[in-house]
């Protein structure tokens, strides 16, 4: 596991970016530190070896691997080489980043030079949905994946082990402290499974080799690139989910770059930290408009309403009358059954907590 002393690395690497600037000469994305070499026109390039890796056994806190700040290798081609080669599609994008964001052309041509096209992303995208009424017992097959004794006695160690990271984050953006722990235990199992899949390589192939959301990826994409710069990554090196979710909130790159926060405030937003992860879930929560203190979703007797949901268990279906609070939690993921099951978790996360901290320390602090 990689382990950066963050002071040094940051005036290491402001010294680094002034030398650059002031011999370079192109645009900010030619590295001269290090010089990738062109792969063959005919030879498909390994996958990267990604520097941060999920771990195996749930870490004691903030040591969870993050991606290296430092300036990115000085990715280089005169033309684009590699699987890309004669793609019409990539041609254009590079071309859009250049115009639009003033990417340097030989940088790009690099590092698309260097793509690896993934097959167990294509068949992922374009396996068949299903189609018709789904059957019986969905929320509760769902729900027994995240509400385990597991789940929950790992969400009050994480709690435990960040507790004043956690706090300072609840009241600062006004969010239940419960639920950022939920989220992050349904997203990646508080930090076990933040996912394998080389982030620009997942979504170059979703962007330019699956034709259902190319549009949406090809977005998501140019928000990476612009990500990898800002923050000082080098593209290759993020991991994450297999759509392109990072980090243990797993936001998609539109979201990390308009939502993720530097809460430790060490120069970078890093969602591999967990401090960072921890206030930027709050972050996303406050900006989709969660009330604190007020309730998410209590059972019903029926069916009647507009705010009353239907869940589908073994025995019949379970009706729930839900409040604004839980339409913010689907703004994370829009369904009815992940929203639940971090409503739920987050709940029974908080009764567990008091329970071993004493009432007083929460008291006051849960959405019901």
């Amino acid at each position: 596991m990689l382990v950066t002393n963050i002071t040094y690395k940051r005036v290491f690497q402001l010294a680094l970016t002034l030398l650059l600037a002031g011999c370079a000469t192109d645009t900010e994305n030619r590295r001269s530190d290090t010089l990738a070499a062109v792969m063959p026109q005919n030879k498909v390039p390994s996958a990267p070896k990604p520097v941060v890796k999920a771990a195996v056994s749930l870490p004691p806190a903030q040591s969870f691997s993050q991606p290296v700040s430092v300036p990115a290798p000085a990715y280089s081609a005169r033309t684009l080489n590699g699987i890309y080669t004669y793609s019409q599609p990539v041609h254009d994008f590079i071309r859009h980043m250049v115009q639009k964001h003033g990417f340097s052309e030989t940088y790009l041509n690099g590092l698309f030079s260097q793509a690896t096209r993934l097959d167990s992303v294509i068949r992922l995208e374009t396996a068949p949905r299903g189609h018709g009424p789904a059957k019986p017992g969905v929320w509760t097959r769902y729900r027994s994946k995240f509400l385990t004794d597991q789940h929950i006695s790992h969400g009050v160690q994480f709690w435990i082990d960040n507790a004043d990271i956690i706090q300072k984050a609840s009241a600062t953006y006004g969010v239940d402290p419960e639920y950022i722990v939920a989220i992050i235990g349904v997203e990646t199992y508080f930090g076990r499974n933040v996912g394998k899949t080389g982030t620009f390589n997942a979504l170059a192939t979703l962007a330019f080799d699956t034709p259902r959301r190319t549009r949406f990826f090809t977005s998501e994409l140019e928000n990476f690139l612009l990500m990898t710069r800002e923050e000082g990554f080098d593209p290759l090196e993020p991991v994450g989910s297999w759509a392109g979710a990072m980090g243990l909130g797993q936001f998609m790159p539109s979201s990390f770059r308009s939502l993720a926060v530097d809460f430790d405030h060490d120069g970078v937003r890093d969602l591999w930290n967990q401090k960072d992860a921890i206030g930027s879930v709050a972050n996303y929560f406050s900006h989709s408009g969660w009330q604190r203190s007020k309730p998410v979703a209590r059972q019903a007797k029926g069916g009647n309403t507009k705010s009353t949901i239907a869940l589908s268990t073994y025995q019949g279906n379970e009706h729930w009358q839900v409040y604004p609070n839980f339409k913010v939690i689907k703004r994370y993921n829009n369904s009815n059954n992940y929203a639940m099951a971090v409503h739920q978790l987050a709940q029974a996360i908080k009764q567990s907590y008091a329970a071993k901290q004493g009432p007083a320390l929460v008291m006051g602090q849960g959405g019901r």
